[in-house]
């Protein structure tokens, strides 16, 4: 993180210029609109104890360079005068140290600030936006896709288990080449709609987890090397997030597709997600990441969902997209849709892919610029994943089952799959 920064954090001049705005979306959050009101506090008590090292500093250099000049009667007064204001720039000091780590804390506390139209409330309170493709009924019983990997010999939960705990598997032949196949069809995609492809690490410094947002409301799902002092990534936006930190970036827009191993705790998660490959702790995605002028930011933003639209289109999904609802959003999210598939076993929309534009707030703790006509500011950063492999995989095998246990392959993944139209059971 660059020197001096404040952390993940909201500008502070939109809540000087428009405290209710902030409060608002607060208030659309579930969040505690009074943060709002401690950080102005925070934030009046800091520019006063600026204000007032400042002076004093000021007044200490006037009085030590009249030492030179005072006559030998004057000169004991003024030295001692200059000690004593030594002593209160030095008090004055460690009150702005002080007054600086109280608006952090103050600071660190208010989310990001929510877009106008983005429905208030909680997990439950999305807004639909459109539906694409038909959900078709099956002429008989659905199985899950363990079942079906299982027949398939493409998934291993039970040695999975076996070698590294629960939730963990192994993707065994045409397993291992479906993803494959996903991940090169995923990243021809994001090439070919113009994102710079990247091989992203698993491991990031503590400033880069942190200045993505995942130490905050979500760190118990982080895995730590405490002796390495090193995060493996729950997501490939964390690197890439963290790729210009600390730059000015003057080739604006600039996109890149990350691919990496994602790792997370999943912390408290139970029920019908635990079984097979939905939920893990270790799995693989395709990420798209966007820096972006601030103005181009909600464009970028829905750029960012067309291709994620045209990836499960590709794999021949009935989807839906939402709107996350404010309650829903992480802390450093403005606005967020996710795509969600259906899953025939369950009978549910399952989401495989989400989309966030985080406006400047990102930027603004990862030290990243652009250079604009009133000098330098902040960029917008936008992420979205275009393929996350396992529950992807979970949810192909589902809708393209057939009664007999074999697999219709949809047409795009025939080339990495030996243009196989169909997988057999074994």
């Amino acid at each position: 993180m660059p020197a001096g920064s404040l952390g993940e954090v909201i500008d502070l001049k939109l809540l000087r210029d428009d405290p209710d705005r902030v409060r608002a979306s607060q208030v659309a959050r579930g969040d505690d609109p009074g943060l709002v009101d401690a950080l102005l506090a925070a934030d009046d008590a800091r520019r006063a104890a600026v204000t007032r090292a400042d002076n004093l500093r000021a007044e200490q250099k006037a009085v030590s360079q009249s030492v030179k000049s005072a006559s030998a009667e004057e000169r004991p007064s003024v030295l001692e005068k200059a000690k004593a204001l030594s002593a209160e720039v030095k008090a004055a000091e460690a009150a702005q140290s002080e007054a600086d780590a109280a608006l952090r804390v103050a600071h660190l506390a208010v989310p990001n600030v929510v877009l106008d139209g983005v429905p208030p409330g909680g997990e439950q309170d999305y807004v639909v936006r459109e539906q694409v493709g038909e959900v078709m009924p099956m002429l008989f019983a659905p199985r899950d896709h363990l079942d079906i990997g299982v027949g398939l010999g493409a998934i291993d939960v039970e040695r999975g288990a076996k070698v590294s705990g629960s939730r963990f598997a192994f993707l065994t032949g045409w397993g291992a080449l479906l993803e494959l196949a996903l991940v090169n069809l995923a990243i021809g995609q994001a090439v070919e709609a113009g994102f710079n492809p990247v091989i992203a690490p698993a491991l990031v410094r503590p400033e880069a987890m942190e200045g993505t947002g995942f130490l905050g409301a979500h760190a118990d799902e982080v895995y730590k090397l405490a002796n390495d002092d090193l995060y493996l990534v729950g997501t490939s936006e964390v690197p890439l997030a963290a790729f210009h930190s600390g730059e000015v970036l003057d080739d604006l827009p600039m996109r890149y597709a990350g691919f990496s191993s994602c790792f997370r705790r999943e912390a408290g998660s139970h029920g019908k997600d635990t079984r097979g490959i939905i939920r893990v702790h270790q799995f693989d995605k395709v990420e798209m990441f966007s820096y972006v002028d601030p103005a181009d930011a909600e464009a970028e933003h829905l750029r960012l969902l067309e291709q994620e639209k045209a990836f499960l289109s590709a794999l021949e999904l009935p989807f839906r997209v939402i709107d996350v609802a404010a309650g829903d959003l992480g802390s450093s999210a403005a606005r967020k849709y996710d795509c969600e598939a259906w899953l025939p076993s369950q009978q549910r929309w399952l989401e495989l892919t989400s989309t966030s534009n985080c406006t400047d707030f990102q930027a603004r703790r990862l030290g990243i610029r652009t250079r604009g006509e009133s000098g330098l500011s902040p960029v917008a950063t936008l992420n979205g994943t275009l393929c996350a492999v396992g529950r992807t995989i979970a949810v192909l095998l589902e809708v393209h089952q057939r009664e007999d246990g074999s697999v219709h392959v949809p047409e795009a993944l025939r080339p990495w799959l030996a243009n196989r139209k169909e997988l057999l059971p074994q």
